[in-house]
């Protein structure tokens, strides 16, 4: 790795923040360690991080581990000078402004201008606090989600003390329509939760008909985009079902998106939206120290949770700044060359008789699942760990998953009925996997021959 041309330009953005405190006195920071003791600490703390997989390199082919752009880098670096708290203005009044410009650009993808919304520490506290609210409208009632959904929707479910029931999901990982209208048919549902982007394998559940469905029986809907939301924008280059679930995000209750995932930023930085701004008077509350220089809104009063990195909202801002959340420009471009690599992946995966596909179709974000082709379940749930193995050794990092056997090709491996197969997995959320897939390819061939699949 070499010096990067951001921490230069980081340099320079420090000289121009000191040089807007420059009117105040001069004084003695209280005495820390000495240069030298730092050096030593800050040496041996690289040292650990480099036990760690390359999660900024394009042979990471793993988990939802995206690197941050370098000015969010470089802007969260600057901000974390001042330290700002996102909770009052009091704690973040610069950083407060641009959160609320920053979160505004992102509803605007979903077609809300009036909205109540903030930045979270995580999708699973946008999700809490969406889920919250429906609790707060429908007391009591249930949340449904596919069984495909993130595991934090039952664990949410918990915490709220509501209960939970999953769904059954089609071939492609998708809510099925007529489980989730058994489940309404017997009332008590308060929030359907719709996953546009699971994490195993990317599906779209089919919004566009689960809100009507949903309507009629008078529960709210939910839409946990935290992976897959930013596909909106690129909605285009996706198949006509997905494209049509984009579509209808905007009609949803409420919305959890992930900057940290393919927005561009650190970890810490999440997003909920709810539709009508009303519900803010589920938040209201008094605090005796905390609101005292200014009547404006404060972000604090909108959000479960109180202290927030300010930080995380100023690097948000300068990315959009620079990254404009349009259908065209660099930020959609590499939303696409994700999904055109994934295709890439998918089309050579289905023409190697050592593999086997999801029998349903191509991906339909950017993550790709495949089995290894065996006479047996068994066997082929070992040929897949031992390859996953065998491509780390090659530097080339997957990553495994559980799915249902009979979702693959059935002449590729035999299960027993509701077995699961452990498969391999790539996400392919980087720009520069587009071109890095002849070296993905031949290091994943290599693995395979190992392996004995060849």
């Amino acid at each position: 790795m070499t010096r990067e041309p951001f921490l230069d330009l980081l340099d320079a953005a420090t000289q121009t923040l000191q040089a807007e405190f420059a009117g105040l006195p001069e004084f003695a920071p209280a005495p820390g360690a000495d240069a030298e003791a730092m050096a030593r600490v800050l040496a041996e703390t690289a040292h650990r991080l480099g036990d760690n997989y390359p999660y900024f390199h394009p042979l990471y082919a793993g988990q939802m581990l995206k690197p941050p752009h370098p000015v969010a880098r470089a802007a969260y670096a600057l901000a974390m000078q001042i330290n700002p708290n996102n909770h009052a203005l009091d704690g973040g009044r610069a950083s407060s402004a641009m959160e609320i410009e920053a979160v505004r650009a992102i509803a605007a993808l979903f077609g809300w201008t009036e909205f109540l919304g903030h930045l979270t520490s995580s999708g699973t506290f946008a999700n809490l606090e969406s889920l919250w609210v429906a609790g707060q409208l429908r007391p009591g009632q249930r949340i449904v989600a596919s069984e495909q959904a993130h595991f934090t929707h039952r664990r949410i479910g918990g915490v709220l003390r509501l209960e939970f029931a999953a769904i059954a999901a089609d071939a492609r990982g998708r809510m099925r329509l007529d489980a989730l209208e058994d489940e309404l048919r017997q009332g008590g549902v308060g929030a359907v939760v719709a996953t546009l982007g699971t994490t195993a394998m990317g599906a779209v559940d089919p919004l566009d008909e689960i809100l009507p469905l949903a309507r009629r029986y008078g529960a709210r809907v939910h839409v946990d985009a935290a992976y897959g939301g930013y596909f909106g924008l690129i909605a285009d280059a996706l198949d006509a079902p997905a494209r049509r679930a984009y579509a209808a995000i905007g009609a949803a209750d409420s919305i959890a998106i992930d900057p940290h995932k393919h927005g561009l930023q650190p970890y810490g930085c999440g997003c909920v939206l709810l539709r009508d701004p009303a519900v803010g008077r589920f938040y209201q509350h008094d605090s005796p120290y905390t609101y005292f220089t200014s009547k404006d809104l404060h972000l604090g009063e909108i959000s479960l949770e109180c202290s927030r990195a300010g930080a995380a909202a100023v690097a948000l801002w300068a990315t959009q700044r620079l990254l404009p959340l349009t259908n065209e420009g660099a930020f959609a471009e590499g939303l696409r060359r994700g999904r055109r690599a994934a295709l890439d992946l998918d089309r050579r995966l289905r023409a190697d008789g050592r593999f086997v596909s999801l029998a349903a179709g191509p991906p339909e974000l950017d993550i790709v699942v495949w089995a290894v082709r065996a006479a047996r379940g068994e066997e082929s749930s070992r040929r897949a760990r031992e390859i996953f193995d065998a491509c780390a050794r090659r530097d080339l990092h997957l990553a495994l998953v559980q799915l249902p056997a009979a979702w693959f090709d059935a002449h590729g491996c035999a299960a027993e009925q509701g077995a699961t197969l452990t498969c391999l997995r790539s996400v392919l959320m980087k720009p520069e996997h587009e071109a890095w897939m002849d070296a993905i390819w031949t290091r994943l061939l290599a693995a395979c021959g190992e392996a004995g699949c060849g």
